[in-house]
């Protein structure tokens, strides 16, 4: 599984970083269950996970016990909840593996030696943080202005995969609709 996260890094900087066994040292494999929550709300976030295989959601649930999903990730993307995990503060978000999953978590004291020791891992992570800013950023502006059916379209042309791999009502959280509604307005497509 390291191998993959090694590829991945170098893809990144374009070259093979010195000390790179070293950070790849950092991460432990974990293997995981369908449906299996790597963090829940109120606990602090410990862990960024690179997704070897499998499928991550990481969502809220509003007062009424609706999901409210910020986004899915897929192989070769990383995932935490940024916020609690720079400042180790309780969090307000859940991450699910929807599917069965492989990955490699590195823990927050690690991520912190790793980032002082080999400043090419921190360029990593902050291309992470770029690319995750601007996906939520660009989604909620965009939604805001659509109704739902325009916001399947948007989906279907924007990130198919998540139509064949995902249930309706997890894309429907995703959509900020009712599964109801998905189900009504996916037949017009």
């Amino acid at each position: 599984m390291k191998n993959h996260l090694r590829q991945h890094i170098i893809d990144r900087l374009g070259q093979v970083p010195e000390n790179l066994d070293t950070v790849l040292e950092s991460f432990a494999e974990k293997k995981t269950k369908r449906n299996e929550l790597l963090l829940q709300e109120g606990d602090i976030c410990r862990h960024v996970y690179f997704i070897v295989k499998g499928c991550l959601q990481v969502f809220v649930i509003a007062e009424n016990g609706t999901e409210s999903t910020r986004e899915f990730y897929f192989e070769d993307q990383w995932t935490t909840d940024i916020f609690g995990f720079q400042n180790q503060l309780p969090s307000k978000e859940y991450i699910r593996c929807v599917e069965p999953c492989h990955l490699l978590a590195i823990s927050y004291d690690q991520f912190q030696k790793m980032g002082a020791a080999f400043p090419p891992f921190l360029k990593v992570y902050q291309q992470i943080l770029e690319v995750s800013y601007n996906n939520t950023v660009y989604r909620v502006n965009t939604f805001t202005s659509m109704n739902a059916l325009e916001r399947i379209n948007w989906l279907h042309e924007h990130k198919p995969k998540m139509l064949t791999r995902l249930s309706s009502k997890l894309v429907a959280s995703y959509l900020g609709i009712s599964p109801e509604t998905f189900t009504r307005l996916k037949g017009k497509l």
